[in-house]
């Protein structure tokens, strides 16, 4: 049983009735927490009132005791919590965590996204069905923010920030830069004016993609980055082994080297006295 302040995850007070096992949580996620099947949100229909016990159909006021089960009630997803600004978006079939007025649903992406990335995202279709790339666990459904990388592609928020700070800096789906990455390339730039490759190196040239525009070229080899001639990123990837400078023949001006002895006369031809 539950206390009258719901659980970890919503503030509340009622618990629902799951529909498939008839069992008593305080939500859905307490509920799949607990047993080896999910509750479907969507076919909860009665709830139990925490403060006076009665069992009634979902609403927002208890009808025995009139308290009120969450601040913010959805009579769709059933949900019931202290007021977040929530708004239910029907496209997504759930509820966002608002205000509505500072977000708007992305038809392409299936997805609510800031106000700020309106005309001003990369879309990719149904982007959040898909499962986040760093923990493997669903984007579309999650309490968790999502982040939405300049590929298009989304993390869980915490997932981003945990990537940072392990020093990864590329999407784990396509492999472009994961933000705007010009200023740590100029620091690139400036390092490798500072350390010269070996004298055997030097010249040698090799293959590359770029992860972020996509260019195949031929660049100068460098152990601490090869730069893309397109865009200027060393997001780059190896295709292919080194290129050698090819260096053309030396050609002997003199007849004659230090080396070689110089020549004499033939016996028998001295010059007379």
């Amino acid at each position: 049983m539950a206390s009258p302040v719901g659980c970890k995850h919503y503030v509340r007070s009622c618990l629902l009735k799951a529909p498939c096992c008839g069992k008593l949580y305080v939500c859905r996620l307490c509920h799949d927490a607990e047993e080896n099947h999910q509750m479907d949100r969507f076919k909860v229909r009665e709830v139990l009132c925490s403060e006076c016990e009665t069992l009634q159909k979902t609403q927002k006021n208890c009808q025995q005791c009139h308290v009120q089960f969450g601040e913010y009630y959805c009579d769709i997803c059933h949900l019931f919590d202290k007021d977040k600004k929530q708004y239910h978006c029907q496209p997504c079939g759930i509820c966002r965590i608002g205000p509505r007025e500072k977000y708007f649903h992305c038809e392409k992406c299936n997805l609510c996204l800031a106000q700020d990335l309106r005309g001003n995202h990369k879309c990719v279709e149904n982007v959040s069905r898909q499962n986040c790339p760093v923990c493997m666990e669903d984007i579309h459904t999650s309490r968790i923010g999502a982040h939405v990388l300049p590929c298009g592609h989304l993390l869980h928020k915490t997932c981003f920030d945990d990537m940072i700070r392990t020093g990864a800096y590329r999407c784990p789906l396509c492999m472009h830069s994961a933000w705007n990455m010009d200023e740590h390339w100029e620091l690139i730039d400036k390092e490798i004016a500072q350390t010269p490759m070996p004298t055997e190196y030097q010249g040698a040239t090799v293959k590359v993609i770029c992860n972020d525009c996509q260019t195949h070229c031929t660049v100068a080899f460098h152990v601490l980055g090869m730069k893309c001639a397109e865009c200027g990123s060393y997001n780059t990837a190896q295709d292919g082994g080194l290129i050698q400078q090819q260096q053309e023949p030396q050609q002997d001006t003199d007849q004659y080297t230090d080396n070689e002895p110089e020549p004499q006369d033939p016996p028998g031809s001295e010059m007379p006295h």
